[in-house]
């Protein structure tokens, strides 16, 4: 066996189904599954029709590089959405199954095992992914404790120089898993910068990117960062979006990348080999799919109104705040988040997912103790029912002590 699959940790979902495990829920209460973020919002109707009206497509072997249509359907809203002059969907952009894979399938491109101890840097918390992408490809993870808003700088320094001449991979999330912080230009170019100057990549996870609340101020994405700042080949940088949350199509598992053309060369030949490709049918749904926004905006409207109702009903001793984008609430906890967690599912039958289980100990501290993630993918109605009941449990943990 390869010896690296010793290295994985628990996914955080293993976890809660220990902790979970021994309790048994108040039966007077409906569970509400909060814990992970699965889009809920109906998949639009005209997608539906694409993919209907497309059945042909299943009679043929797809192409790994996927249809023309695809790539500059692609390629348009790229160009719409970050005022992108130029991207190339010849050498530039891929469709993918999913980023979850490609998130993966990236350290085992760029992560070259001749050089001595090879370092993947993640955000910190961090999707699991990317550790086990690090981990199997040979590297060791490291971990930069992230902040939850942009009022607070990431601390690119607390990584040590000699950390940073063996790093050959840097994964980014923005918005961020779990605390949904856009990326600052200014960060963008100290990235940029690092990398140029120890020669890592950058994989830039942006599948939250259409999930934001003031539709004047869409988060900014690496592609158009690199543009800003005078890097219009997006050298070093590739970036990861998809369908699933944008459009609620999750198990279409369509997505793609794009970027650095010679990055793009040498996935593109690994995907050959490995790489499910997407078949024609979920190819013409996509391209439906990418060229329409009325469906986006009306997604982020439903996400709005759960917000609105759901944060005034978060109350002290428990702490949060809107965030900049995506459709999580991160929590601060009094106590343990792990302990709340536990007893919020045992005494009114609502499924969160403790912060500790997002992050690592780096630098002497776990930055998701003492934290809950909710994903607000349910029901308004359920969302409201959850964060009063949740209110109630805090009250009762806390506030009677």
């Amino acid at each position: 066996m390869n010896p690296d699959l010793n290295r994985l940790q628990p996914y955080p979902f293993e976890k809660l189904k220990a902790l979970y495990a021994p309790v048994t829920p108040d039966p007077a209460y409906s569970l509400i599954p909060l814990y992970i973020g699965e889009p809920k919002h109906p998949t639009p109707e005209f997608i539906k029709q694409a993919l209907t009206s497309s059945l042909a497509g299943l009679a043929g072997y797809p192409l790994t590089l996927g249809t023309p249509e695809l790539r500059n359907a692609i390629a348009g809203w790229l160009k719409r959405r970050y005022g992108l002059p130029a991207i190339d969907p010849e050498t530039q952009i891929l469709p993918v199954m999913g980023t979850r894979e490609a998130l993966f399938a990236i350290a085992q491109v760029v992560v070259d095992r001749t050089k001595p101890d090879p370092v993947v840097i993640s955000p910190n918390p961090f999707y699991q992914i990317y550790e086990g992408a690090a981990m199997l490809a040979g590297a060791d993870p490291v971990y930069l404790n992230t902040p939850a808003t942009t009022h607070i700088p990431t601390d690119f320094k607390s990584i040590p120089e000699a950390v940073w001449k063996r790093v050959q991979l840097f994964y980014t999330c923005s918005p961020s898993n779990p605390g949904g912080r856009v990326m600052p230009l200014a960060e963008w170019k100290q990235l940029f910068e690092l990398a140029d100057r120890h020669g890592f990549y950058i994989a830039s996870d942006e599948c939250y990117s259409e999930l934001y609340f003031d539709e004047s101020q869409p988060p900014l994405g690496g592609l158009q960062a690199a543009i800003m700042l005078g890097r219009p080949d997006f050298k070093r940088l590739i970036i990861f979006s998809s369908l699933s949350k944008r459009s609620n199509v999750p198990g279409m598992r369509s997505g793609f990348v794009a970027g650095d053309a010679e990055l793009m060369k040498n996935f593109l030949l690994y995907r050959t080999y490995h790489g499910n490709a997407m078949s024609g049918t979920i190819q013409a749904a996509s391209v439906a799919a990418w060229n329409d926004e009325a469906h986006v905006r009306e997604n982020r409207r439903l996400y709005v109104e759960k917000y609105k109702a759901v944060l005034p009903l978060i109350a002290a001793p428990l702490q949060t705040a809107m965030p900049e984008g995506g459709f999580y609430l991160w929590i601060k906890t009094p106590e343990s988040d792990v302990d709340f967690a536990r007893e919020l599912y045992q005494r009114h039958n609502v499924s969160v997912l403790p912060g500790s289980y997002l992050a690592r100990e780096a630098n002497g501290v776990n930055p998701g103790a003492g934290y809950i993630r909710i994903a607000l993918v349910a029901s308004l109605a359920e969302c409201v029912e959850a964060a009063r009941r949740i209110g109630e449990c805090a009250k009762a943990l806390y506030l009677q002590k």
